[in-house]
């Protein structure tokens, strides 16, 4: 896939923070993009910013497996394809586990990993008629446990198994399976507000750089799993 110019992606999550900065990416590559979220206006802000001849925004909870078979229908019926699919939306709440809340727990099993489910299984066909690339943005978390970080890592340990099982078993269809697994990122997160202060962070424009490489890269060749984190964290 290393010729990007008139391919077509969809990206969850992707009104805002690491979805639109691989949006963006993808935009200046030649692509058309379709981003799907929650908001209604935040979706209509992103669509503007990337340009509405390249892109479309798409109201979709990817939590209801129905919203994603219907977000993928409509890229198909304005695109006619779907060659890479960045499964991006995800939630984070954090609390010791004695104090971690039941709803807080379900909506982050059901966001983060049930969502990478629905959103693939939405995709399936038309990822293997285009021999196309899934991408899950997992976390650090999905490999370093912390405290107070039970429910989120358990959904991004999840989501890093899920990605790489499923490497396995669509290779043989020529689709490309990988998952990112970002460190400390500038957006809006957990209800963060990025500022100057986060300079010494990734910046979503860095992921949709990397987006971009794992695109371009010779098809003999799969990074599967790349683990990313700021250079510099002690100029904080």
């Amino acid at each position: 896939m290393e010729a990007l110019n008139g391919k077509v992606a969809y990206i969850t999550g992707g009104s805002k923070g690491i979805g639109l900065g691989v949006a963006k990416e993808l935009v200046k590559q030649g692509m058309h993009v379709a981003v799907s979220g929650r908001g209604a206006s935040d979706l209509e802000n992103a669509v503007a910013e990337l340009g509405a001849d390249k892109a479309m925004g798409i109201i979709s909870d990817v939590t209801r497996l129905e919203d994603e078979q219907s977000a993928v229908k409509k890229i198909l019926k304005r695109w006619g394809q779907i060659d890479v699919v960045v499964a991006n939306a995800g939630v984070g709440h954090f609390a010791p586990i004695d104090t971690l809340k039941t709803e807080a727990w379900h909506q982050m099993i059901n966001t983060n990993l049930n969502g990478v489910y629905h959103t693939l299984m939405a995709s399936m066909d038309a990822l293997k008629a285009s021999k196309g690339y899934y991408i899950t943005i997992a976390s650090l978390a999905g490999t370093n446990f912390f405290a107070q970080g039970a429910g989120y890592n358990a959904t991004k340990f999840g989501v890093v198994g899920f990605t790489q099982a499923a490497m396995l078993d669509l290779r043989p269809y020529g689709i490309k399976v990988s998952t990112i697994m970002p460190g400390s990122v500038s957006t809006h997160f957990n209800n963060h507000s990025p500022s100057p202060k986060d300079a010494w962070k990734i910046q979503p424009e860095d992921i949709g750089h990397l987006v971009r490489d794992l695109l371009q890269m010779h098809p003999r060749t799969l990074p599967s799993k790349i683990e990313v984190r700021p250079t510099r964290p002690d100029l904080k």
